[in-house]
This record gives structure tokens, C-alpha cells and sequence, in this order.
């Protein structure tokens, strides 16, 4: 897997289990990247949705893709505070093209007080029938939202206190 460089700019791909594309971010800049994690900061980007549909963003926020876990997490920094939005979704894979990761519709959100809500169950079970999810997939996936919800509970990781503080600092200095 090629690893992009600290201050470039990449594009955010996301898929659903069927190949079909679901969401892009027009640029997020890498704050931080290896062949396990990748840490990016953007604001005000566009997202352009599967139909066309297209909105900006409305605060900065700060990204975090694992390479070995099933989920995704962006830090929304806003002035009540820091809210998390977890994506339940494939481990990300880096190309010339894009930072890439399949959306299993599960999300998490993440509330300042570190209280938490598990959101879109019923999507995510009318489209694991449609597109016939296997057996295995359901158990990684839910094993993942477990993982996630430790995570949080913990404060590890991209909740840990200090951390969208400290990469959002790094962040404005690739802003100058």
C-alpha cells in the first residue's frame, strides 16, 4: 500500500458492500499516515453524495482510519464541544486515487460528554439482506461496534483527551 506524505491532500472514497459509490470528501490533508493508521484534518470540504447531491462541511473536524479495524472515526469540533461520528466500516486502503472504506451504515455518535447512541440498525439489517452480508462479516462487524464502544468508554485512541486537540493544532499549521 503506497503511504501519502504528512500536508498532502487526499480524497475520502466510500463505498457500499456492492462496489457502489457512496459518499467522497473532496480533500482532507494528511496530518499523520503509515500502513496502519492514517490521521487527517479538513475543513469546510465537499462532500459529494452517490446521487450528485453535494454540501460542505460545517466545522473542522479530525479523521482517524485503521488499517485493521473495522471503523472510522472523525472528531467534529465544534464550540459546545468535541462530537465524534464513528462509521462503522471496512479497514481503509490508500491508492493513488483515494483514502478507501466500504460503509456497513452502522454509525456510532459520540456526544461531549462521551455519552454514546448506536444509530442506523435498521438500515444496516435492510441492507445486509439486500446485498446478502455473509455470516462472518455480521459477527466482524458487530464485534467491531464492541471494540468501538470499549474504545470510548476508555477514552482510547482518537478519544483520548488531548488527542483532537493536539492534531487539530497540527492541522493549522498546514493551513499557513
Amino acid at each position: 500500500m503506497i503511504v501519502p506524505e504528512p500536508g498532502q491532500k487526499i480524497e475520502i472514497q466510500s463505498y457500499k458492500h456492492n462496489g457502489q459509490l457512496h459518499r467522497v470528501w473532496d480533500r482532507t490533508t494528511v496530518l499523520k499516515a503509515n500502513r496502519n493508521v492514517l490521521i487527517g484534518g479538513n475543513d469546510r470540504a465537499m462532500v459529494t453524495e452517490s446521487d450528485g447531491r453535494t454540501w460542505i462541511t460545517r466545522e473542522p473536524a479530525i479523521c482517524y482510519f485503521h488499517a485493521k479495524y473495522w471503523f472510522n472515526v472523525i472528531g467534529m469540533i465544534r464550540t459546545g464541544g468535541v462530537y465524534y461520528y464513528c462509521n462503522i466500516g471496512s479497514p481503509f486502503v490508500f491508492d493513488e486515487e483515494a483514502l478507501k472504506y466500504i460503509d456497513y451504515d452502522l454509525d456510532i455518535k459520540v456526544y461531549p460528554d462521551m455519552t454514546f447512541a448506536l444509530l442506523d440498525e435498521d438500515e444496516y439489517e435492510l441492507h445486509k439482506r439486500q446485498m446478502n452480508y455473509p455470516k462472518v462479516l455480521d459477527s466482524i462487524l458487530r464485534n467491531n461496534v464492541e471494540i468501538l464502544e470499549r474504545w470510548i468508554r476508555q477514552r482510547k485512541g482518537p478519544f483520548a483527551p488531548e488527542f483532537i486537540d493536539q492534531w487539530y493544532e497540527r492541522y493549522l499549521t498546514y493551513l499557513t
